[in-house]
């Protein structure tokens, strides 16, 4: 019950378990070890009533996650072809005949949330407990209802659910404010940056600024508070200063999850060293910058530089990194170009617009679900390239237009440019030999674009034909 939209049938139906099995089986464990003071136990699955959340509660969680049932709030119709670029009522689509059909208001979203809150009041008001808090874990207060017997179930033993530890006497792991602090972020990179009186006048005044910090894997959705400050301010494009980037922000070290999500247009964020996953999450604009040292002595191109699930869902910007990526490098890339050297699996899924380089090997499941944009892949071992690509949607071709020609050389040469990249120069330099081992990835909505076809060589073929 629950997952994407884009699940399979079956998947949906019968993948997983229910969410009361694993809940109860960690909260049960984690009491026996003498740990769940240390943790926070999240549970999500299918929740849509207030009886979900406090059966939740009684079975050990603190926290209750709801996907599928808040986008049907906001008007999603579960057609299941969010991967298609078609979504009848324009949640999940980048074609703007389709995104004005979208019904969804906030309005509708808090609305739901406060009927499942007021249905948790009155359970809790019927039980006698004033804060959900209290319910915590108590699942001493679960009985089996006597006649209800569905066909199903009738033989299932729910001892796992109400044979539980004694928790009504020791309350002293519950996260409730009264007993003990639940876990924070700790001290977070963002808060310091924005505490720097050179960086906030930056932001006031729309000055040009360079300035250098230490970052470490734990420093994590480094510059999303930023560009918060940002977005408050001045709206998402107004911070960009005229001829281009005015905030440089220049990390050294190891960047934990999520650095860069959601910059804006004129911010560039770079990174000496190397990030983790989900680097450019919600990317709206500006330049995000990942290379080595400069005193390195490896083959940058050949060794891993970031994470998996780079720029997922970037609607903007550009992105350049020295270095090969993880999987599923552009999952969701709306808008955004972006260069790398090398991916795992599962490069270009779902993805819906934006240009996009990759000059090395590939994993498999290339361009699953692409719908929009367009790719140029570098195969430097002839045949090695084809068999990787998921042909369910795109062709694959050879860059054949002056317009794609000129676009890829751009991109590298921006590359290069911002990452002293060695294998992009040598591309560059040796551009008649390499131009001819380039794939271009062309979806059908880009086939017709000047830099997947030549409009004019097309037509005059078609003539002829006819002729």
């Amino acid at each position: 019950d629950g997952g994407t939209g884009a699940s399979p049938l079956s998947s949906i139906k019968h993948a997983g378990v229910p969410w009361e099995l694993g809940l109860t089986e960690v909260h049960t464990t984690l009491l026996n070890s003498k740990l769940r003071d240390r943790v926070l136990l999240r549970v999500d699955g299918g929740l849509k009533t207030g009886w979900d959340v406090v059966l939740g509660a009684l079975a050990g969680a603190e926290e209750f996650g709801f996907g599928t049932i808040a986008m049907i709030a906001e008007g999603c119709i579960m057609a299941r072809i969010c991967h298609t670029n078609n979504c009848p009522v324009g949640v999940t689509t980048q074609k703007e005949r389709l995104r004005a059909k979208f019904p969804g208001t906030p309005d509708a979203v808090v609305n739901y949330f406060e009927f499942v809150g007021e249905e948790v009041r009155q359970i809790m008001a019927h039980l006698g407990y004033e804060k959900l808090e209290d319910l915590v874990g108590r699942g001493d207060l679960l009985v089996r209802r006597e006649g209800a017997e569905p066909v199903k179930t009738k033989n299932m033993d729910m001892s796992f659910i109400t044979d539980v530890p004694d928790t009504k006497s020791d309350r002293s792991w519950v996260h409730d404010g009264r007993t003990q602090v639940a876990n924070t972020n700790g001290p977070v990179l963002d808060d310091d940056i924005l505490a720097d009186k050179e960086v906030m006048d930056a932001i006031d005044r729309k000055k040009s600024l360079k300035k250098e910090w230490d970052i470490v894997n734990t420093d994590r959705a480094v510059g999303a508070r930023v560009s918060g400050v940002i977005a408050k301010k001045w709206g998402n494009k107004r911070f960009a200063a005229e001829g281009g980037t005015c905030f440089h922000m220049v990390f050294k070290g190891s960047a934990g999850q999520s650095f860069g999500a959601f910059t804006l247009p004129g911010m560039r964020m770079e990174v000496v060293g190397e990030v983790n996953d989900y680097v450019g999450k919600g990317m709206h604009g500006g330049e995000i910058v990942i290379r080595p040292p400069e005193e390195h002595t490896f083959a940058a191109g050949d060794n891993v530089i970031l994470g998996n699930t780079a720029l997922y869902g970037a609607t903007g910007g550009s992105f350049f990194a020295n270095g090969r990526a993880g999987e599923r490098f552009c999952v969701r890339n709306s808008q955004c170009r972006a260069v790398c050297e090398g991916t795992g699996d599962h490069p270009l899924e779902y993805m819906t617009g934006g240009v996009v380089a990759i000059l090395g090997k590939t994993g498999r499941n290339v361009a699953a679900g692409m719908t929009g944009g367009l790719a140029y892949l570098l195969e430097e071992e002839e045949g090695t390239f084809q068999p990787r690509l998921n042909t369910e949607i795109v062709i694959a071709q050879r860059v054949k237009t002056k317009a794609g020609e000129e676009q890829l050389k751009g991109l590298l040469e921006e590359h290069v440019k911002l990452t002293g990249s060695k294998k992009g120069k040598m591309v560059l330099d040796n551009w008649n030999e390499y131009l001819p081992k380039f794939w271009q990835i062309v979806p059908p909505a880009e086939s017709k674009t000047p830099e997947a076809s030549d409009v004019e060589l097309d037509k005059a073929e078609s003539a002829t034909a006819k002729v």
